[in-house]
């Protein structure tokens, strides 16, 4: 095929200037289509990992029903080591703090709760760990402890658990008037359509008119 002087100088020009940016552009060409290709390999990672941290968590749930402490951590153990980041390893380390508790091994079980602030990205459920982790210390008569726990800070949705469970504290550790100021700080946090706003309302009213 015969080019024209003009056109000869084009693909002359055309030339040249592949053979100045021609490998930089390939570069960039294979750099957008590794992205791309890595962005749907990330994301299909991202689902299999979802349903591998469902499948163990509805696992874990199933061994929940055998009430054994030791076997319930070993599948929780599964989601908190395997799949930390999930939403999964937070619940499934609640279920095996509770686990612990009931088999009155509270040290261990703090140590799982406590897991769960460190690395769960869900800030309601670093609330509900401490909030777990003040009533064991409750029941185990370390007062000054719990309250200090429940001072940091929360979510604007835990305000009133937090305050009834000072409330305990304080009552367990004699301070009836403090407990009265801290239940009554809770139910003007909770709404009347919440169930818990009763329980906490019996709980101010058995207190009474004692300092």
């Amino acid at each position: 095929m015969a080019y024209s002087h003009e056109d000869q100088e084009r693909i002359e020009g055309f030339a040249a200037w592949w053979n100045r940016y021609g490998n930089t552009i390939t570069i960039v060409l294979i750099a957008v289509l590794v992205t791309a290709g890595g962005t749907k390999a990330w994301q299909y990672y991202q689902q299999k990992q979802a349903l591998q941290a469902a499948d163990l968590y509805a696992l874990l749930q199933q061994v929940q029903t055998s009430e054994d402490a030791a076997k319930i951590n070993d599948a929780a153990q599964l989601l908190t080591t395997g799949y930390p980041s999930s939403g999964y390893a937070p619940r499934a380390a609640l279920i095996a703090a509770q686990a612990d508790v009931q088999a009155g091994n509270n040290k261990h079980a703090i140590q799982t709760l406590q897991w769960i602030i460190g690395h769960a990205k869900e800030t309601e459920m670093h609330d509900l760990a401490r909030l777990r982790i003040s009533s064991i210390l409750l029941d185990e008569g370390k007062y000054d402890e719990a309250l200090r726990l429940l001072s940091t800070g929360h979510g604007k949705t835990f305000a009133g658990l937090y305050l009834d469970r000072k409330g305990d504290i304080q009552v367990a550790a004699g301070k009836i008037a403090e407990a009265k100021l801290s239940y009554q700080e809770a139910i003007d946090k909770m709404s009347k359509s919440n169930n818990y706003f009763n329980i906490v309302q019996m709980k101010l009213d058995a207190l009474g008119d004692s300092d």
